[in-house]
C-alpha cells in the first residue's frame, strides 16, 4: 500500500486518477502549517503540491518514506530540489499543462490593450458613452516581438500569425530553419526591441533575465510600443516601464505578473489608465487546472508503480543496477552542460558528445539527457528536465549526436562535448576526480582542472607576469574571496585562460574593472 498526501487543492479529475488504484491510500489535507506537515510527512510515499505548500529542507529531512514529490504546475521554487535529490526523492512537475491557457491569456491581454476593452467597460458601466476616448489600433500588419520561444511563446506566435501579424522571435535555442517553417523571423534581442510594435516575454525568471527589459531597452524601442508580461514578474523592470509610459515612449502595457504579489496598492502601474492588469491569471482556466491535476496524478502514479518516470526535474531514467556507477557521471554531464551553455556565443546548432573509457560500455543516453538538460537550463530553467531536454532541443533545431570511442585518451573515462553555434564552435572535456567529484579538464586547446560549481569567473588573457596578482588584488579589494584558481595556456607568452571559483557574486561593475586590467582580453561569469 502506497500512501499519498495531497497538501494543496487538486481537481477531482486528478484525485480520481489516484483513487482508482487499489494500492493507493490518498489523503487530502490542505492548509497544513509547516510543523504539521513535518509531523505527518514521515508516513507518506508521495506528496502532491501546488504552489502554496513549501517543501523545505526541514520537511524533506523528516520524510523517511517519501519517494516522489509531484508539483501541479511549472515552477519548482517551493520545493527544495537539492535536498530532495540528496535524499533520493524524485521531483516531478507539469510543464505543459497550462500552455494553452497562458498563451490564450497573453493574446487576450494583447487584444484588450489594443482596443482599450477594460477601460471602455469601466467607463460604460459608469453611464458614460465616450467612443472617441477609446480609439484603438488593429493588430493586422503589426510586428509582435516574442522574447522566449518555448511552448507558450510558440502558441502565442500561432495566434498572432492568424491575426495577420508579423512575428519576431528571440530565443538562443531557436534555429532559423525551424522558425522559418513556422513563419517566424528569428532575431537578436536588440533587433526585436527596435522593430516590434508589441513585445511579449515568455522566459523564466533568472539572474540573466531579471529586468531583461529596463531603461536602456525602452530607449531603443519604437515610440508607441505596447508591452505584455504573462510570464514572470521581474523580467520587466516595473519602475522603468511606468516611466516609459509616462514619457509617452510606451503606449500601454498589459501585466499579469508582478515583482511583488499581491501587487502593492501604491504601484505606479496601477495608477496608469493605459495599463491593463490581472492578478496572475495565466493558468487560471478550468481546463488548465484539470490538465495539471490529471498530469501530476498520472506521473506520481506511474513513478510509484514502476511504470516509468516522466517530467523529472532531478532524475534521469536508468536501471537500478547501473545507477551506482553512472550517477557521478550524470552529475558531471549536467554541470558540463551548464558550463558549455554559458560559455558559447550565438544561436545553438549542434551538440556533439563523445564518451570514452569504461563509461562507453554502458547505455550513455542518461548522460546525454543530463548534458543537454544542463545546456538548456541557464535559459529555460524549470521548463526543462531530464525527460524533455532532448525533445526541447530537437524542437529548436539543435542537432544532437553521441558517439563512443575506443581510442585511449589521457583519462580513464572522458566526456568530450563540442557545441556549434552560428558564431563559433567550442570544445569542453570532463572527467571525475579520484573521489568521484566532477572536473572540467580541457576547454578548446587549454588544459586545466576546474571544479564546476558555484560562481566561476572565466578570464582570457595574454600569458604575461602579473595577471594572477592583479586579479587577486582586485577581488580582494572588493571583498570577494577566491576559493580556487586554475590556469591553462597554449604556449609560454601566448594566449591563456584563468578560471576562478569565487565565494560570492561578481557584479557587472567589478567585471568592468577586470576588463581594464592590462593584457586581459575578455571576462565572463559562469554560474553552475
Amino acid at each position: 500500500m502506497f500512501k499519498i498526501l495531497v497538501s494543496d487543492p487538486l481537481s477531482e479529475e486528478g484525485l480520481n486518477v489516484l483513487k482508482e488504484i487499489k494500492e493507493f491510500q490518498v489523503d487530502c489535507k490542505a492548509d497544513l502549517k509547516p510543523e504539521e506537515l513535518k509531523e505527518i510527512i514521515r508516513d507518506y510515499d508521495a506528496l502532491i503540491v501546488r504552489s502554496a505548500t513549501k517543501v523545505t529542507k526541514d520537511i524533506i529531512g523528516a520524510a523517511n518514506n517519501l519517494k516522489a514529490i509531484g508539483r501541479a504546475g511549472v515552477g519548482l521554487d517551493n520545493v527544495d530540489l537539492e535536498a530532495a535529490t540528496q535524499k533520493g526523492i524524485i521531483v516531478m512537475n507539469t510543464p505543459a499543462g497550462n500552455t494553452i491557457s497562458t498563451a490564450e491569456h497573453t493574446f487576450s491581454m494583447i487584444l484588450a490593450l489594443s482596443r482599450n476593452i477594460a477601460q471602455a467597460n469601466a467607463s460604460t458601466k459608469k453611464g458614460e458613452w465616450k467612443r472617441s476616448k477609446f480609439m484603438g489600433v488593429e493588430l493586422y500588419g503589426k510586428a509582435l516581438g516574442i522574447a522566449g520561444f518555448g511552448r507558450i511563446g510558440s502558441e502565442v506566435a500561432k495566434r498572432a500569425l492568424t491575426f495577420g501579424m508579423k512575428v519576431l522571435a528571440f530565443d538562443p535555442f531557436l534555429s532559423k530553419d525551424v522558425a522559418e517553417e513556422l513563419g517566424v523571423e528569428v532575431v537578436e534581442l536588440k533587433d526585436l526591441l527596435e522593430r516590434a510594435d508589441y513585445i511579449t516575454v515568455h522566459t523564466p525568471l533568472t539572474e540573466e533575465t531579471k529586468h531583461m527589459i529596463s531603461t536602456k531597452e525602452f530607449a531603443i524601442m519604437k515610440k508607441g510600443v505596447r508591452i505584455i508580461n504573462c510570464a514572470r514578474g521581474g523580467i520587466i523592470d516595473e519602475i522603468a516601464l511606468a516611466g516609459a509610459i509616462k514619457d509617452g515612449k510606451v503606449s500601454g502595457a498589459a501585466i499579469d505578473v508582478f515583482e511583488k504579489e499581491p501587487v502593492p496598492a501604491d504601484s505606479e502601474l496601477l495608477k496608469l489608465d493605459n495599463v491593463v492588469t490581472t492578478p496572475h491569471l495565466g493558468a487560471s482556466t478550468e481546463e488548465a487546472q484539470v490538465n495539471v491535476a490529471i498530469e501530476v496524478a498520472e506521473i506520481v502514479r506511474d513513478a510509484l508503480l514502476g511504470r516509468g518516470i516522466r517530467n523529472a526535474a532531478n532524475y534521469p531514467c536508468i536501471e537500478a543496477e547501473v545507477c551506482k556507477f553512472l550517477d557521478p557521471y550524470i552529475n558531471l554531464c549536467e554541470k558540463m552542460g551548464k558550463f558549455c551553455g554559458q560559455l558559447v556565443e550565438g544561436r545553438f546548432q549542434e551538440i556533439n558528445i563523445v564518451y570514452s573509457g569504461e563509461i562507453s560500455k554502458y547505455d550513455t543516453s542518461p548522460l546525454t539527457m543530463s548534458l543537454v538538460k544542463g545546456v538548456l537550463t541557464p535559459i529555460m530553467q524549470e521548463t526543462v528536465n531530464f525527460i524533455n531536454a532532448r525533445s526541447l532541443a530537437k524542437g529548436r533545431g539543435i542537432r544532437i549526436t553521441e558517439a563512443k570511442s575506443s581510442v585511449e585518451e589521457e583519462f580513464v573515462n572522458l566526456v568530450q562535448v563540442e557545441i556549434k553555434t552560428d558564431k563559433e564552435a567550442r570544445k569542453v572535456c570532463g572527467t571525475l576526480s579520484p573521489n568521484k567529484k566532477p572536473r572540467i579538464v580541457k576547454m578548446d586547446n587549454y588544459y586545466f582542472e576546474l571544479s564546476p560549481q558555484g560562481e566561476i569567473v572565466l578570464v582570457q588573457n595574454r600569458d604575461v607576469p602579473g595577471i594572477i596578482g592583479a586579479l587577486g588584488t582586485l577581488f580582494g579589494n572588493n571583498g570577494i574571496n577566491i576559493a580556487t584558481m586554475t590556469f591553462g595556456r597554449q604556449s609560454t607568452g601566448g594566449m591563456a585562460v584563468s578560471l576562478l571559483n569565487v565565494d560570492s557574486a561578481v557584479s557587472a561593475e567589478i567585471l568592468d574593472k577586470v576588463r581594464k586590467i592590462d593584457n586581459i582580453l575578455s571576462v565572463k561569469v559562469i554560474r553552475i
